[in-house]
């Protein structure tokens, strides 16, 4: 399982980030506090409080160059915070 932090503040990103993260194959989920969705779900992101990060956890087996997550990776990146 991998983790990022990524924020998602108004309804146009978060129509864009379950259109990215729907193509993906991997289960995701986003964790803010003890509350927990699938990030493939644009109903369940915006049960959450948008207004802190979100935590992603992705929840295939990366190995190093693992094309399939760095390619979702590299399509979130405007999202993720360091």
């Amino acid at each position: 399982m991998q983790t990022l932090t990524v924020r998602i503040s108004d309804v146009t990103q978060v129509k864009r980030f379950v259109a990215l993260a729907g193509v993906c194959p991997a289960e995701i989920d986003l964790v803010t506090g003890r509350y927990q969705v699938d990030a493939k779900s644009i109903m369940g992101i915006f049960s959450l409080d948008l207004s802190q990060p979100l935590l992603l956890k992705y929840y295939e087996n990366v190995d190093d160059g693992d094309e399939v997550y760095e390619n979702f990776k590299k399509s979130i990146e405007d999202f993720i915070i360091e």
